[in-house]
């Protein structure tokens, strides 16, 4: 009896998520576009830990590139659009410098575009799946490159790409402002 209980327990669990999947998102979505302050500290370390994760990232799609034709080279383009995106919605963003300080606010609609992208992309391999696991076949797309799973690594470089971009544009803009001091040797 004891056994039964698990997997009701991870059908409520997946149904639970399923559920709250949506507002996730929209979570996500308020606070992409919410007004920040970048604070000159944390805003380095992440554009240098976002530099050292697209290394890591294409570094793991050039392995990946062993099972997953094409994973080294989508990576690399979506890593090329996402900074090419970030690069534009640096300069959609409102940026408010005063009192020594910087306040960003990230354009609304391209934070829209990417979450919705994200969703697309998600409910696309929900539906693959599904139409994989009652037809027995791969579900007929109209762009086949979507259906090719290195297509997921295209999207990871397009989402890690546009925040590397956006991180090193805050981290300039402060520079710019002079919130941003370079190191001292004594």
């Amino acid at each position: 009896m004891p056994l039964l209980l698990l997997p009701f327990v991870l059908l409520v669990l997946l149904a639970l998520a399923l559920l709250l999947w949506p507002l996730g998102l929209w979570q996500r979505y308020r606070a992409g576009r919410s007004r920040r302050r970048a604070r000159p500290g944390w805003v380095s370390f992440n554009a240098f830990a976002l530099l050292l994760s697209s290394v890591l990232f294409l570094l793991g799609a050039g392995i990946g590139a062993i099972w997953i034709d094409g994973a080294a080279s989508n990576a690399g383009a979506g890593l090329l659009a996402g900074v090419a995106i970030g690069v534009a919605g640096l300069w959609l963003a409102r940026l408010e410098a005063g009192d020594g300080r910087l306040h960003y606010t990230a354009n609304a609609w391209l934070v829209a575009a990417l979450v919705l992208l994200v969703a697309a992309r998600i409910a696309l391999g929900a539906w693959q799946a599904w139409h994989r696991a009652f037809e027995g076949v791969p579900a007929p797309v109209p762009w086949p490159w979507l259906a090719d799973p290195a297509s997921l690594w295209a999207m990871g470089g397009l989402l890690l790409g546009y925040h590397l971009a956006f991180a090193w544009g805050l981290r300039r803009q402060l520079r710019r402002l002079g919130m941003l001091s370079r190191r001292r040797t004594r």
